[in-house]
């Protein structure tokens, strides 16, 4: 992980187009801006992993427990001789 010190106003590039501002420092938060192409997704970290989350859910197995599938057999009866 790079780590970087910026000031208000300052900014960082990722890439050639990639732009990062630091636009306001607050005691506990800092408010940056982002310019990226529109082929670029930008989130804030917890709403990537929702939508991440949201496209690996169809690819979980979706099956019922093994106990549903007991009562869809018939039940075997005594031996015939």
């Amino acid at each position: 992980m790079l780590i970087l010190s910026r000031k208000k106003d300052e900014k960082l590039m990722i890439g050639n187009e990639i732009e990062v501002q630091i636009v306001k420092i607050d005691k506990d938060s800092v408010r940056i801006g982002i310019k990226a192409p529109c082929n670029v997704s930008v989130h804030r970290y917890e709403v990537y992993e929702s939508i991440r989350e949201a496209n690996l859910a169809p690819t979980k197995p979706q099956l019922p427990p093994k106990k549903a599938f007991k009562n869809l057999l018939p039940t075997p009866g005594p031996k015939p001789k």
